[in-house]
This record gives structure tokens, sequence and C-alpha cells, in this order.
């Protein structure tokens, strides 16, 4: 049975199917940024990964439980062992979240215990011009 983990700020799943990029921008900035968070997270830094968040993933949820929620789904997996990007989509809207610039990325993931999984992560852009995750989710 393929379980579905939701360990971060917003329900992605039920959207995924239906994202179209709202128009032609430059998501490097945001992979770049997601590619950072996704080191931090793999090095198991989990307080260091809600501190580099946004404040959209801060506000729907708490240091401690984004901690203890990481760690309990991220370390039974084990490390990764590869990751390679599928999409990266930009959107200035999704489900439960407010108007804004984001960029839905989803790669391929495997990890040393579960070798097909697929990673989706939301950075969106901040009022400084700059690119935090304010989304993650493990399928």
């Amino acid at each position: 049975m393929k379980s579905v983990i939701r360990i971060a700020a917003f329900a992605l799943a039920a959207a995924l199917p239906a994202w179209a990029a709202d128009e032609e921008v430059d998501v490097n900035p945001a992979m770049a940024a997601a590619t950072s968070w996704l080191a931090i997270l793999d090095g198991q830094r989990y307080g260091d990964s809600w501190e580099e968040a946004s404040p959209l993933f801060k506000g729907a949820t708490p240091k401690l439980q984004w901690e203890v929620s990481a760690q309990s789904v991220r370390e039974p997996l084990g490390p990764v062992s590869g990751r390679k990007m599928r999409s990266a989509n930009y959107t200035r809207t999704l489900p439960g979240a407010p108007a804004g610039e984001y960029v839905v990325i989803q790669y391929d993931t495997s990890f040393a215990n579960r070798p097909y999984s697929t990673e989706t992560v939301t950075p969106s852009k901040e009022k400084d011009g700059s690119w935090k995750v304010s989304g993650y989710y493990i399928r």
C-alpha cells in the first residue's frame, strides 16, 4: 500500500493534477532555494530547515512540531540515494494558500529504505524578492 505523508505547511496533493503555469517566469531562483533547503533537510538539520523556510511555512507549522514530524517521517526512509527533478511550475494561486508567487517543484526521489517517492517542494517569493520554501510533501 502506498502511503502519503504530509509534513508541512498546506495540503498540496489534491491540487497536483490541476496545476498549470500561470505565466512564463525564470524558475531557477526558486529551484536553487529548494535545492539548498532540501540539503538542510537531507542533513537531518530539521530545526535549521524550519528557520530557512518562509513565514507562511513557519506560521502553519510550529518549529517543534516540524522537527518532530520531519524526523519521524524522514529518518525511517534512510538517506537520499537519488533525486531527479520531474517538473517545476510557476503559479500565483495554490489551494489553501494566499495569492502570491509560487513554484511547485516535483522530484522523483529514492531513499535507502523507500526507492520510489515523489517529493513536492513549493518555494514562494518573499517581499524582498528571495525565494523560501513554503510547503513540503512526500508521497
